[in-house]
C-alpha cells in the first residue's frame, strides 16, 4: 500500500457544548489553540451559533468536535479516554484539578506501581482523561 499516512484525529461529539468545552481544553494545556471553527447558521440542521465543526490543538495534538444536531441514546464512556503525559508534576496537578471540577474522579491522583504522578477523570462535558508525568 503506497502513498501518504492517513491522518487519524480523535472526534468528540457533544450536545451544545463543544465551544465552551474546547475553550475549557486550551486553557488548561500550554502550546494549544482552537484553529478553525464552523457554526450552524440559521435555518440549518443544528441550533444556530453551535459548533457545526471545529478543530482546535492541545500541545500540538489536533482533535476534532461537533455540536450534534441530533440527541443521541448516548455519549462519552471512560472506556475511551484521552491519555496525557506532562513534563512535570505541577502540570498534572493543574491539568487534573482544572478538567476535574464540575466532573468526576475515577482514581485520584496519586503515585501507582505504573506512574510516580497519575490521575484519571472524567470531565464536566464527560470527555474522559488519563493525566500522567512523564517519566514514569
Amino acid at each position: 500500500m503506497g502513498g501518504t499516512m492517513p491522518d487519524i484525529k480523535t472526534f468528540l461529539m457533544f450536545d451544545g457544548k463543544a465551544e465552551e468545552a474546547m475553550n475549557l481544553y486550551t486553557s488548561v494545556f500550554d502550546n494549544s489553540e482552537i484553529i478553525r471553527i464552523v457554526r450552524y447558521g440559521a435555518n440549518e440542521a443544528g441550533a444556530e451559533g453551535t459548533v457545526l465543526q471545529a478543530v482546535f490543538s492541545i500541545n500540538g495534538q489536533e482533535l476534532m468536535c461537533m455540536d450534534s444536531s441530533i440527541k443521541h441514546d448516548f455519549t462519552f464512556t471512560p472506556s475511551m479516554s484521552l491519555y496525557v503525559t506532562l513534563e512535570r508534576e505541577e502540570e498534572v496537578d493543574h491539568a487534573f484539578e482544572r478538567l476535574s471540577q464540575g466532573g468526576a474522579v475515577l482514581m485520584p491522583l496519586a503515585a501507582y506501581p505504573f506512574s510516580k504522578k497519575f490521575g484519571w477523570l472524567t470531565d464536566p462535558y464527560g470527555v474522559s482523561w488519563q493525566l500522567t508525568v512523564a517519566g514514569s
